[in-house]
Protein backbone atom coordinates (compact mmCIF):
# COMPACT_ATOMS: atom_id res chain seq x y z
CA UNK A 1 0.00 0.00 0.00
CA UNK A 2 1.31 3.54 -1.01
CA UNK A 3 1.90 6.04 2.05
CA UNK A 4 -1.20 7.99 0.65
CA UNK A 5 -2.99 4.85 1.04
CA UNK A 6 -2.01 4.62 4.81
CA UNK A 7 -2.71 8.03 5.29
CA UNK A 8 -6.19 7.48 4.06
CA UNK A 9 -7.20 4.74 5.83
CA UNK A 10 -5.62 5.93 8.99
CA UNK A 11 -7.67 9.27 8.57
CA UNK A 12 -11.16 7.08 8.11
CA UNK A 13 -9.84 5.10 11.18
CA UNK A 14 -8.83 7.61 13.38
CA UNK A 15 -12.59 8.65 14.14
CA UNK A 16 -13.47 5.20 14.54
CA UNK A 17 -10.72 4.58 17.17
CA UNK A 18 -10.99 7.72 19.15
CA UNK A 19 -14.59 6.56 19.54
CA UNK A 20 -14.48 3.40 20.88
CA UNK A 21 -11.53 4.43 23.45
CA UNK A 22 -13.86 6.78 25.21
CA UNK A 23 -16.65 4.48 24.82
CA UNK A 24 -15.16 2.39 26.80
CA UNK A 25 -12.87 4.69 29.06
CA UNK A 26 -14.15 7.76 29.18
CA UNK A 27 -11.43 10.90 29.76
CA UNK A 28 -11.54 12.09 26.05
CA UNK A 29 -8.45 14.03 26.32
CA UNK A 30 -6.41 11.16 27.56
CA UNK A 31 -7.81 8.87 24.82
CA UNK A 32 -7.02 11.35 21.98
CA UNK A 33 -3.66 11.44 23.12
CA UNK A 34 -3.50 7.78 23.33
CA UNK A 35 -4.89 7.40 19.76
CA UNK A 36 -2.30 9.87 18.34
CA UNK A 37 0.25 7.70 20.09
CA UNK A 38 -1.40 4.68 18.15
CA UNK A 39 -1.37 5.98 14.85
CA UNK A 40 1.78 7.22 14.86
CA UNK A 41 3.54 3.31 15.50
CA UNK A 42 1.00 2.20 12.44
CA UNK A 43 3.14 4.83 10.04
CA UNK A 44 6.28 3.39 12.01
CA UNK A 45 5.32 -0.55 11.87
CA UNK A 46 2.84 -1.42 8.83
CA UNK A 47 4.65 0.39 6.22
CA UNK A 48 7.17 -2.87 7.13
CA UNK A 49 5.33 -5.45 8.58
CA UNK A 50 2.11 -4.76 6.17
CA UNK A 51 -1.50 -3.69 6.99
CA UNK A 52 -3.15 -6.31 9.77
CA UNK A 53 -6.24 -8.09 8.69
CA UNK A 54 -8.10 -5.93 11.32
CA UNK A 55 -6.17 -2.89 11.36
CA UNK A 56 -9.62 -0.91 13.53
CA UNK A 57 -8.57 -3.60 16.12
CA UNK A 58 -5.13 -3.45 16.23
CA UNK A 59 -5.16 0.62 16.61
CA UNK A 60 -7.44 0.07 19.45
CA UNK A 61 -5.19 -2.11 21.22
CA UNK A 62 -2.16 -0.21 20.67
CA UNK A 63 -4.02 3.05 21.78
CA UNK A 64 -5.20 1.12 24.68
CA UNK A 65 -1.49 -0.13 25.46
CA UNK A 66 -0.44 3.80 25.00
CA UNK A 67 -3.39 4.48 28.06
CA UNK A 68 -1.72 2.04 30.43
CA UNK A 69 1.81 3.09 30.14
CA UNK A 70 0.32 7.23 30.60
CA UNK A 71 -1.34 5.91 33.66
CA UNK A 72 1.44 3.68 35.30
CA UNK A 73 3.52 6.89 34.95
CA UNK A 74 1.27 8.77 36.42
CA UNK A 75 2.54 10.68 39.82
CA UNK A 76 -0.70 9.39 41.33
CA UNK A 77 -0.21 5.54 40.45
CA UNK A 78 -1.70 4.04 43.74
CA UNK A 79 -4.85 5.76 43.04
CA UNK A 80 -4.65 4.58 40.26
CA UNK A 81 -3.71 0.74 39.99
CA UNK A 82 -6.77 -0.20 39.71
CA UNK A 83 -7.81 1.89 36.54
CA UNK A 84 -4.39 0.37 35.22
CA UNK A 85 -5.35 -3.45 36.36
CA UNK A 86 -8.58 -2.87 34.14
CA UNK A 87 -6.67 -2.15 31.62
CA UNK A 88 -4.78 -4.73 31.11
CA UNK A 89 -7.66 -7.07 30.39
CA UNK A 90 -7.87 -8.33 26.93
CA UNK A 91 -9.70 -5.79 24.66
CA UNK A 92 -12.46 -6.59 22.86
CA UNK A 93 -13.60 -4.32 20.02
CA UNK A 94 -16.97 -4.62 18.91
CA UNK A 95 -17.96 -4.52 15.25
CA UNK A 96 -20.44 -1.08 15.14
CA UNK A 97 -18.32 1.92 13.96
CA UNK A 98 -19.03 4.26 17.37
CA UNK A 99 -18.25 7.52 15.26
CA UNK A 100 -21.71 8.73 15.36
CA UNK A 101 -22.01 8.68 18.96
CA UNK A 102 -18.64 10.25 19.26
CA UNK A 103 -19.72 13.19 16.75
CA UNK A 104 -22.76 14.05 19.22
CA UNK A 105 -21.16 13.61 22.28
CA UNK A 106 -18.43 16.69 20.78
CA UNK A 107 -21.97 18.38 20.11
CA UNK A 108 -23.21 18.39 23.84
CA UNK A 109 -25.11 21.03 25.36
CA UNK A 110 -22.45 21.70 28.04
CA UNK A 111 -20.76 23.07 25.57
CA UNK A 112 -20.80 26.66 23.70
CA UNK A 113 -21.66 26.37 19.82
CA UNK A 114 -17.98 27.68 18.58
CA UNK A 115 -16.62 24.72 20.87
CA UNK A 116 -18.85 22.01 20.14
CA UNK A 117 -17.51 22.98 16.23
CA UNK A 118 -14.11 23.36 17.19
CA UNK A 119 -14.15 20.49 18.57
CA UNK A 120 -16.06 17.63 16.11
CA UNK A 121 -13.81 18.98 13.58
CA UNK A 122 -10.92 18.44 15.20
CA UNK A 123 -11.57 14.75 16.79
CA UNK A 124 -14.15 13.60 14.18
CA UNK A 125 -13.43 15.72 11.22
CA UNK A 126 -9.40 15.38 11.49
CA UNK A 127 -8.73 18.74 11.13
CA UNK A 128 -5.14 20.27 12.52
CA UNK A 129 -5.73 22.93 15.37
CA UNK A 130 -4.24 25.36 13.04
CA UNK A 131 -7.01 24.61 10.01
CA UNK A 132 -9.67 25.11 12.52
CA UNK A 133 -8.70 28.15 13.95
CA UNK A 134 -8.39 29.39 10.41
CA UNK A 135 -11.65 28.82 9.52
CA UNK A 136 -12.74 30.57 12.68
CA UNK A 137 -10.11 33.71 11.93
CA UNK A 138 -8.88 33.22 15.31
CA UNK A 139 -5.16 32.67 16.26
CA UNK A 140 -4.16 29.04 16.52
CA UNK A 141 -3.53 29.42 20.52
CA UNK A 142 -6.66 30.74 21.25
CA UNK A 143 -8.41 27.48 19.22
CA UNK A 144 -6.20 25.60 20.92
CA UNK A 145 -7.75 26.75 24.25
CA UNK A 146 -10.39 26.10 23.57
CA UNK A 147 -10.42 22.63 22.49
CA UNK A 148 -8.37 21.93 25.42
CA UNK A 149 -11.02 23.28 27.89
CA UNK A 150 -14.18 21.35 25.46
CA UNK A 151 -12.40 18.23 26.11
CA UNK A 152 -12.05 19.06 29.87
CA UNK A 153 -15.71 19.70 30.55
CA UNK A 154 -16.48 16.25 28.56
CA UNK A 155 -14.96 14.48 31.89
CA UNK A 156 -17.85 11.86 33.13
CA UNK A 157 -20.24 12.67 30.23
CA UNK A 158 -22.19 9.73 29.14
CA UNK A 159 -20.95 8.17 25.91
CA UNK A 160 -24.38 7.44 23.97
CA UNK A 161 -26.93 8.99 21.47
CA UNK A 162 -28.95 11.57 23.14
CA UNK A 163 -32.67 10.13 23.77
CA UNK A 164 -35.88 11.70 21.62
CA UNK A 165 -36.07 14.86 23.57
CA UNK A 166 -32.42 15.85 23.51
CA UNK A 167 -31.81 14.95 20.16
CA UNK A 168 -33.63 18.01 18.07
CA UNK A 169 -31.76 20.80 19.71
CA UNK A 170 -28.67 18.70 19.13
CA UNK A 171 -29.21 17.64 15.95
CA UNK A 172 -28.96 21.12 14.49
CA UNK A 173 -25.62 21.56 15.45
CA UNK A 174 -24.48 17.70 14.66
CA UNK A 175 -25.75 19.25 10.71
CA UNK A 176 -24.14 22.67 10.77
CA UNK A 177 -20.67 20.34 12.19
CA UNK A 178 -20.71 18.48 8.88
CA UNK A 179 -21.41 21.55 6.70
CA UNK A 180 -18.61 22.98 8.21
CA UNK A 181 -16.87 19.59 8.08
CA UNK A 182 -18.01 19.78 3.66
CA UNK A 183 -17.00 23.25 3.47
CA UNK A 184 -13.75 23.06 4.50
CA UNK A 185 -13.29 20.26 2.23
CA UNK A 186 -14.88 21.72 -0.64
CA UNK A 187 -13.02 24.96 -0.41
CA UNK A 188 -9.87 24.60 1.78
CA UNK A 189 -9.72 27.74 4.02
CA UNK A 190 -5.73 27.41 3.35
CA UNK A 191 -3.25 25.22 1.56
CA UNK A 192 -1.64 24.43 -1.86
CA UNK A 193 -4.80 22.62 -2.91
CA UNK A 194 -8.30 24.35 -3.59
CA UNK A 195 -10.19 21.51 -1.86
CA UNK A 196 -9.49 18.15 0.56
CA UNK A 197 -11.66 14.72 -0.97
CA UNK A 198 -10.76 13.33 2.38
CA UNK A 199 -12.78 15.79 4.38
CA UNK A 200 -15.92 16.08 1.66
CA UNK A 201 -15.76 11.94 1.89
CA UNK A 202 -15.78 11.92 5.60
CA UNK A 203 -18.68 14.83 6.06
CA UNK A 204 -20.90 12.57 3.01
CA UNK A 205 -19.70 9.08 5.04
CA UNK A 206 -21.25 10.66 8.23
CA UNK A 207 -24.07 12.17 6.93
CA UNK A 208 -25.00 9.01 5.41
CA UNK A 209 -24.53 7.15 8.86
CA UNK A 210 -26.40 9.78 10.59
CA UNK A 211 -29.29 9.58 7.67
CA UNK A 212 -29.71 5.69 8.15
CA UNK A 213 -29.99 6.83 12.22
CA UNK A 214 -32.87 9.36 11.33
CA UNK A 215 -34.48 8.62 7.86
CA UNK A 216 -37.60 10.50 8.49
CA UNK A 217 -35.27 14.09 9.49
CA UNK A 218 -35.93 15.99 5.99
CA UNK A 219 -32.90 18.61 6.49
CA UNK A 220 -30.65 15.12 7.31
CA UNK A 221 -32.13 13.87 4.00
CA UNK A 222 -31.46 17.79 2.26
CA UNK A 223 -27.40 18.29 3.57
CA UNK A 224 -26.74 14.78 2.03
CA UNK A 225 -28.54 15.93 -1.16
CA UNK A 226 -26.65 19.27 -1.11
CA UNK A 227 -23.43 17.21 -0.50
CA UNK A 228 -23.89 15.03 -3.29
CA UNK A 229 -24.96 17.92 -5.60
CA UNK A 230 -21.90 19.99 -5.16
CA UNK A 231 -19.27 17.47 -4.73
CA UNK A 232 -20.28 16.44 -7.84
CA UNK A 233 -18.53 19.21 -9.98
CA UNK A 234 -15.33 18.65 -7.91
CA UNK A 235 -13.30 17.17 -11.21
CA UNK A 236 -14.43 20.05 -13.21
CA UNK A 237 -13.75 22.84 -10.52
CA UNK A 238 -9.32 23.13 -11.64
CA UNK A 239 -7.79 22.46 -14.84
CA UNK A 240 -5.12 19.85 -15.24
CA UNK A 241 -2.39 22.85 -13.24
CA UNK A 242 -4.56 22.82 -10.35
CA UNK A 243 -5.83 26.82 -11.28
CA UNK A 244 -9.77 27.32 -10.69
CA UNK A 245 -12.23 27.39 -13.11
CA UNK A 246 -15.79 29.27 -12.45
CA UNK A 247 -18.84 27.35 -12.38
CA UNK A 248 -19.58 28.59 -16.01
CA UNK A 249 -16.51 28.00 -17.28
CA UNK A 250 -16.42 24.37 -16.15
CA UNK A 251 -16.90 21.26 -18.45
CA UNK A 252 -20.08 19.61 -17.63
CA UNK A 253 -19.01 16.12 -18.95
CA UNK A 254 -16.47 16.04 -15.82
CA UNK A 255 -19.43 16.28 -13.12
CA UNK A 256 -20.08 12.86 -11.65
CA UNK A 257 -23.66 12.49 -13.18
CA UNK A 258 -24.21 9.43 -10.41
CA UNK A 259 -24.03 11.81 -7.50
CA UNK A 260 -26.29 14.33 -9.28
CA UNK A 261 -29.00 11.56 -9.88
CA UNK A 262 -28.34 10.45 -6.46
CA UNK A 263 -28.68 13.83 -4.80
CA UNK A 264 -31.92 14.93 -7.18
CA UNK A 265 -33.46 11.27 -5.94
CA UNK A 266 -32.55 12.27 -2.60
CA UNK A 267 -34.09 16.51 -3.16
CA UNK A 268 -37.58 14.74 -5.10
CA UNK A 269 -37.99 12.19 -2.18
CA UNK A 270 -37.93 14.63 1.21
CA UNK A 271 -39.32 17.96 -0.41
CA UNK A 272 -43.16 18.59 0.61
CA UNK A 273 -42.52 15.93 3.03
CA UNK A 274 -42.25 17.66 6.05
CA UNK A 275 -40.71 21.82 7.08
CA UNK A 276 -38.86 23.31 4.90
CA UNK A 277 -34.98 24.11 5.97
CA UNK A 278 -32.02 25.41 4.58
CA UNK A 279 -30.48 22.27 3.98
CA UNK A 280 -33.49 21.58 1.50
CA UNK A 281 -33.28 24.67 -0.20
CA UNK A 282 -29.74 25.27 -0.85
CA UNK A 283 -29.90 21.47 -2.23
CA UNK A 284 -32.90 22.60 -4.94
CA UNK A 285 -30.49 25.67 -6.03
CA UNK A 286 -27.39 22.99 -6.71
CA UNK A 287 -30.03 20.50 -8.63
CA UNK A 288 -30.77 24.02 -10.74
CA UNK A 289 -27.24 24.56 -11.61
CA UNK A 290 -26.50 20.51 -12.19
CA UNK A 291 -29.74 19.86 -14.13
CA UNK A 292 -28.22 22.73 -16.58
CA UNK A 293 -26.84 21.18 -20.01
CA UNK A 294 -24.86 24.45 -20.52
CA UNK A 295 -24.39 27.44 -18.35
CA UNK A 296 -26.55 29.96 -20.26
CA UNK A 297 -29.36 27.10 -19.53
CA UNK A 298 -29.14 27.89 -16.21
CA UNK A 299 -32.73 29.03 -14.86
CA UNK A 300 -31.26 31.77 -12.86
CA UNK A 301 -35.24 33.04 -12.18
CA UNK A 302 -35.67 29.67 -10.38
CA UNK A 303 -32.63 29.91 -8.24
CA UNK A 304 -33.19 34.07 -7.06
CA UNK A 305 -36.98 32.66 -6.16
CA UNK A 306 -35.17 29.81 -3.91
CA UNK A 307 -32.94 32.51 -2.21
CA UNK A 308 -35.59 34.52 -1.09
CA UNK A 309 -37.21 31.81 0.44
CA UNK A 310 -34.17 30.67 1.85
CA UNK A 311 -33.38 34.12 3.26
CA UNK A 312 -36.49 34.12 5.19
CA UNK A 313 -36.03 30.44 6.40
CA UNK A 314 -32.57 31.34 7.68
CA UNK A 315 -30.88 35.11 6.77
CA UNK A 316 -27.60 36.10 7.28
CA UNK A 317 -24.79 37.28 5.25
CA UNK A 318 -23.40 34.16 3.56
CA UNK A 319 -27.47 34.13 2.13
CA UNK A 320 -27.00 37.81 1.09
CA UNK A 321 -23.81 37.19 -0.59
CA UNK A 322 -25.40 34.34 -3.06
CA UNK A 323 -28.18 35.94 -3.73
CA UNK A 324 -26.69 39.33 -4.79
CA UNK A 325 -25.23 36.80 -7.55
CA UNK A 326 -28.20 35.66 -8.53
CA UNK A 327 -29.85 39.28 -8.38
CA UNK A 328 -26.83 40.36 -11.05
CA UNK A 329 -27.64 36.94 -13.11
CA UNK A 330 -31.79 38.19 -13.27
CA UNK A 331 -31.85 42.08 -12.93
CA UNK A 332 -27.92 43.15 -14.43
CA UNK A 333 -24.86 43.42 -12.36
CA UNK A 334 -25.91 47.17 -10.96
CA UNK A 335 -29.03 45.47 -8.96
CA UNK A 336 -26.36 42.51 -7.87
CA UNK A 337 -23.61 45.56 -6.45
CA UNK A 338 -26.67 47.21 -4.64
CA UNK A 339 -27.91 44.22 -3.26
CA UNK A 340 -24.14 43.46 -1.99
CA UNK A 341 -23.54 47.33 -0.01
CA UNK A 342 -26.22 46.04 2.34
CA UNK A 343 -23.33 44.02 3.60
CA UNK A 344 -20.59 46.63 3.92
CA UNK A 345 -21.11 47.08 7.35
CA UNK A 346 -21.59 43.25 8.11
CA UNK A 347 -18.70 42.80 10.62
CA UNK A 348 -18.86 38.68 10.19
CA UNK A 349 -17.20 39.38 6.58
CA UNK A 350 -14.59 42.23 7.70
CA UNK A 351 -11.94 39.53 7.04
CA UNK A 352 -13.81 37.11 4.88
CA UNK A 353 -12.39 37.70 1.21
CA UNK A 354 -15.61 36.12 -0.66
CA UNK A 355 -17.05 40.08 -0.27
CA UNK A 356 -14.54 41.57 -2.18
CA UNK A 357 -14.28 38.77 -4.73
CA UNK A 358 -18.24 38.81 -5.42
CA UNK A 359 -17.54 42.55 -5.42
CA UNK A 360 -14.90 42.51 -8.06
CA UNK A 361 -16.75 39.81 -9.90
CA UNK A 362 -19.87 42.59 -10.70
CA UNK A 363 -17.86 45.16 -10.91
CA UNK A 364 -16.09 43.95 -14.08
CA UNK A 365 -19.16 42.74 -15.51
CA UNK A 366 -20.90 46.42 -15.26
CA UNK A 367 -17.75 47.66 -17.02
CA UNK A 368 -15.85 49.70 -13.68
CA UNK A 369 -12.62 47.93 -14.31
CA UNK A 370 -10.49 49.77 -12.56
CA UNK A 371 -12.40 49.24 -9.29
CA UNK A 372 -12.64 45.33 -10.17
CA UNK A 373 -9.09 45.22 -10.09
CA UNK A 374 -9.09 46.72 -6.86
CA UNK A 375 -11.20 44.66 -5.41
CA UNK A 376 -10.13 41.69 -6.90
CA UNK A 377 -6.10 42.20 -5.57
CA UNK A 378 -7.81 43.37 -2.25
CA UNK A 379 -9.83 39.74 -1.94
CA UNK A 380 -6.45 38.12 -3.40
CA UNK A 381 -4.55 39.72 -0.04
CA UNK A 382 -7.60 38.57 2.40
CA UNK A 383 -7.40 34.69 1.53
CA UNK A 384 -4.78 32.06 2.92
CA UNK A 385 -5.85 29.34 0.35
CA UNK A 386 -2.87 29.68 -2.57
CA UNK A 387 -5.39 28.72 -5.66
CA UNK A 388 -7.60 31.47 -4.71
CA UNK A 389 -4.73 34.21 -4.44
CA UNK A 390 -3.68 32.93 -7.95
CA UNK A 391 -7.14 33.21 -9.50
CA UNK A 392 -7.81 36.70 -8.07
CA UNK A 393 -4.74 38.21 -8.91
CA UNK A 394 -4.73 36.84 -11.98
CA UNK A 395 -8.19 38.55 -12.87
CA UNK A 396 -6.72 41.51 -11.66
CA UNK A 397 -3.68 41.46 -13.73
CA UNK A 398 -5.94 40.19 -17.02
CA UNK A 399 -8.04 43.58 -16.36
CA UNK A 400 -4.61 45.80 -15.59
CA UNK A 401 -3.47 44.56 -19.44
Amino acid sequence: MSALGFEDLLRELAPQVLAALVHRYGQFDACEHAVQEALADAVRQWPVDGVPNQPRAWLVTAASRSLVDAWRSDSARRRREVTAGALLEPVEVADQDDTLVLLFLCCHPALSPPSQLALTLRAVGGLTTAEIAAAFLVPEATMAQRISRAKQRLRGARFALPSETERPQRLSVVLHVLYLMFTEGHTASSGTELGRADLTAEAIRLTRVLLRLLPAECEVTGLLALMLLTDARRAARTDRAGAIVPLAEQRRDLWDTAMITEGVALLERTLGTGPIGPYQLQAAIAAVHDEAVTAQDTDWPQILALYDVLAQVAPGPVVTLSRAVAVAEVHGPRAGLAALGTLDDEARLAHNHRLEAVRAHLLERAGDLAAATESYSRAAKMTASLPEQHYLNLRAARLRS
